[in-house]
């Protein structure tokens, strides 16, 4: 909650209000819409509501006062690479890191922030690409890719790179740039780098997903370019912030001027905002042996919800001949001390017999769901977002699961 200062301040609805909907800048209340079996349900986005219940508690921990004249200026810290981050931003982050341990931010790195890691891909592959190239560099990424990169690739028209398809097919002795993604979305695995060709390669490592709610942290990651965002660190994707951590200060600094010249920096209050939510959780796990319990750990109250969202679907799944979900090994995670699979944001969903499309057929039971062909693989497949309300992913469960219990849709 961001409280601004004014002449006339706007009512700030009660925890409770809030509990039935969506506050509003004028004090109203947005009721939520619960989803009827007649009604259609959007799993196809990443929108991430899963954690929004733990948050309403936590509502008074996280406010921010803003008063009406600050942060007027373009500028941030000139001292620093990213001159448009806030230090207490930068600071919250490392801090962030530190506790998590997912990955290494030492004086030797620097920290450049964005509007979502979405401008910081793009700002990555300007500070990558050759200059001084008669040709665009080639961008791939080993499918099933995430599904937006080759149309955030394409967008621009650019003279500096182009899509070049699937990494593992990648042959050309030519230049390249690889993202890897891991947790890969849509798939959940952890991925590392698989060109094998004689061009030079260069890779950018989007770490989105890599965090304790969906996968055991298994090492500190120490890559070159390695991307991050809030958006599915907390749930908090409305504050649009992102941040890369880049080893080469050059590289730091194209990255920099490609935001500048896009967007003259990034939102103040976000970044003020983003520094205080990740404050809160930070602190509570240095009150770790107080009286606390275990849902007022923010990374903890996560991986049970997605647990359990998980052990729900692969129980119907596991009475479906319709459908196939990809398995997870288990793993030692080095923040819970414990040994755990995988809980991702997504589920990989693979139709089986004669069905040939997952995404319509899913879509005949009016659920939105993205299909493989948006990743490089077979309509087969089909993402389905595991992060939507409490109300839409159960009403999801519930058709998937009358319809496999469905005689008419048994196959032989």
């Amino acid at each position: 909650m961001v409280v601004l200062k004014a002449a006339s301040p706007p009512t700030v609805p009660s925890v409770n209000k809030i509990n039935n909907g969506y506050p509003c800048s004028n004090g109203t209340i947005k009721p939520l819409i619960t989803p009827s079996p007649s009604s259609f349900i959007n799993l196809d986005q990443g929108d991430p509501e899963v954690f929004r219940s733990y948050w309403r508690k936590k509502s008074e921990e996280c406010t921010v006062v803003i008063n009406g004249e600050d942060l007027m200026s373009y500028l941030s810290d000139t001292s620093n690479v990213c001159w448009f981050m806030l230090p207490e931003l930068r600071e919250a982050i490392q801090r962030l890191h530190r506790v998590v341990g997912n990955a290494s931010v030492g004086m030797d790195k620097h920290i450049v922030v964005g509007t979502g890691s979405t401008q910081l891909f793009q700002a990555a592959l300007f500070a990558l690409s050759p200059s001084d190239s008669p040709n665009p560099i080639n961008v791939v990424a080993a499918s099933p890719y995430y599904s937006e990169y080759q149309e955030e690739v394409e967008i621009l028209r650019s003279g500096l790179y182009r899509w070049g398809g699937d990494a593992r097919e990648y042959d050309k002795n030519e230049a390249y740039i690889e993202v890897v993604t891991a947790p890969n979305n849509p798939c959940g695995s952890i991925r590392r780098a698989v060109a094998n060709c004689e061009g030079e390669g260069k890779v950018i490592h989007d770490f989105a997903y890599y965090w304790p709610q969906y996968t055991p942290i298994t090492q500190q990651y120490d890559h070159d370019l390695m991307l991050f965002t809030f958006s599915k660190c907390t749930g908090h994707a409305g504050s649009r912030i992102g941040w890369a951590i880049v080893k080469d200060i050059e590289v730091a600094r194209k990255m920099t001027r490609f935001i500048q010249m896009s967007s003259i920096g990034v939102s103040k209050e976000s970044q003020i905002r983003v520094a205080k939510i990740i404050g809160v959780i930070c602190d509570s796990y240095q009150k770790i042996g107080s009286s606390l319990d275990s849902d007022e750990l923010f990374f903890e109250y996560s991986n049970r919800k997605m647990r359990e969202r998980w052990e729900k679907l692969r129980a119907i799944v596991e009475k479906s001949n319709l459908f196939s979900l990809a398995k997870y090994p288990k793993a030692y995670c080095t923040f819970t001390n414990n040994t755990s699979e995988s809980y991702p944001a997504f589920a990989w969903m693979k139709c089986k017999g004669g069905i040939e499309d997952c995404e319509s057929f899913l879509r005949n039971l009016k659920v939105f769901v993205r299909g493989g062909k948006r990743f490089g693989v077979d309509q087969k497949y089909a993402r389905v977002s595991l992060l939507s309300r409490d109300e839409m992913f159960n009403e999801f469960l519930t058709r998937i699961s009358n319809i496999t219990s469905d005689r008419k849709y048994k196959l032989n």
